[in-house]
């Protein structure tokens, strides 16, 4: 295989070589490429680009694998594996620019942050890829401070469909540069990425634990509070984990406050523990970098559905009223409200494709199973979204296992899709970058 790509210095695996079944499978989803390429240069990228190009064969590209789509693999196709283009390096100590390799991991990046003091809000799972979190939002444990995980990029290194290198950024091909910040992987392979990081210290981290009983007054009271807490703190309410009881499971909110002042974090959190009866407390000022935790791969047999919607101000009471409501009957999926708002609010509607800059909240639900369970729960599943239908809007591209034209439409009202497909046109008229909530080409 290497004597079909000429001066591929990377590693290439094929279902002969050892470590395929590892290699072809992503962190969420198994699957059956031809071959899983790993460049080790941008050069490298170029030429695994042209071989999938010329092969008319599928092509998967993978940061961390950890798309519940499984975008990063596929059946009998090219994956580019870009795990060996992880370095990090911090290139201007004045404006804390950090350029990151394209197969980096959020872990490896906060580790690597850290001794300079410094950190980017990215996802909430180490083993999350750059990529993949980045290119459609980023909504992280620094959210309502720092914006998006894309908000804070500066520039972007991308290797076209055509093996082009170019460079992106507000000053060098803005509409490129605009489309990459939500438009996922539409547009050619990110081999860098350029963040302004920001000086960070220890922060306070923890659960705040309520009975299930008492969920759907806490829920209301938390959001609530949400409008008026300190841009420093950004939580998570989550409840009905079957693994901790279904319908009898407590509510944990998870709550993260970008500081180290023990008075100012208790004056941020203290609202929320005062919502209801607190089982558990064990927030504590900890390493940002030891906040995000590890990922888990589903053991074999197990399906993992997931899908995600926005809620406007207007429909906060009525969405978690239905929500609550769902998780305290049996079978019901896994409940995730995430709060967003703050800055990801005071970017201008239309300053990147990402499209739901107004929305308060962003939940997710989640359903794990063998297929036979997780099939038939279906109809209560879609009971649920009917239900939920004409009080939500849009769609978290990270938090959706499904990638029909339903849910790309959903990702991208039409007005973003349009800008997006022209741009679509010019870096990649022939889709070949199709494996992803896919914008075809106007």
């Amino acid at each position: 295989m290497n004597a079909v790509i000429e001066g591929f210095g990377g590693e290439i695996v094929g279902p002969d070589n050892a470590g395929y079944d590892a290699a072809s499978r992503t962190v969420l989803v198994g699957g059956s490429p031809a071959y899983v390429l790993r460049p080790a240069s941008v050069e490298d990228v170029r030429k695994a680009v042209a071989y999938a190009a010329a092969s008319g064969l599928p092509l998967a590209v993978r940061g961390g694998g950890h798309a519940f789509a499984g975008f990063g693999t596929n059946a009998g196709g090219v994956v580019i594996d870009l795990s060996q283009m992880a370095g990090i390096e911090v290139i201007d100590k004045e404006k804390n620019v950090v350029r990151i390799g394209g197969g980096a991991t959020w872990g490896q990046v906060a580790a690597a942050l850290a001794p300079h003091g410094l950190a980017i809000s990215s996802g909430d799972t180490k083993s999350v890829g750059v990529g993949g979190l980045t290119l459609t939002g980023g909504i992280g444990w620094k959210v309502r401070k720092y914006g998006l995980a894309l908000d804070q990029l500066v520039a972007v290194q991308v290797v076209t469909a055509a093996g082009d290198v170019v460079r992106a950024a507000e000053d060098e091909n803005a509409e490129l540069f605009w489309a990459i910040r939500g438009g996922g992987g539409n547009f050619g392979v990110v081999t860098a990425f350029e963040f302004a990081a920001h000086p960070t210290t220890d922060i306070y981290f923890g659960k705040v634990v309520f009975p299930a009983n008492e969920i759907a007054e806490v829920l209301q009271g938390w959001a609530e509070y949400q409008r008026t807490a300190p841009a420093e703190l950004t939580s998570i309410a989550a409840f009905a984990n079957p693994f901790l009881g279904g319908p009898e499971a407590p509510l944990e909110i998870e709550v993260a406050f970008d500081g180290d002042d023990a008075e100012l974090a208790a004056q941020a959190i203290d609202p929320i523990r005062k919502l209801g009866t607190v089982l558990a407390d064990d927030v504590a000022l900890r390493p940002y970098a030891e906040v995000l935790v590890d990922g888990v791969t589903p053991p074999p047999g197990i399906q993992l559905i997931t899908r995600s919607a926005f809620v406007d101000k207007d429909s906060v009471p009525e969405v978690l009223r239905i929500l609550a409501e769902t998780g305290a009957t049996q079978g019901s999926p896994i409940m995730s409200v995430r709060t967003v708002g703050g800055a990801v609010s005071e970017v201008a509607a239309d300053a990147t494709a990402y499209a739901h800059r107004e929305a308060e909240l962003m939940f997710a639900t989640t359903t794990i199973g063998p297929p036979p369970v997780v099939e038939a729960t279906g109809p209560a599943r879609q009971a649920l979204w009917d239900k939920l239908a004409p009080q939500v809007r849009g769609a978290y591209a990270n938090f959706l296992s499904a990638a029909e034209d339903a849910d790309v439409d959903a990702v991208y009202p039409t007005a973003t899709y349009e800008r997006l497909a022209a741009v679509k046109r010019e870096y990649d008229p022939a889709n070949l970058f199709a494996g992803n909530h896919n914008v075809r080409p106007a």
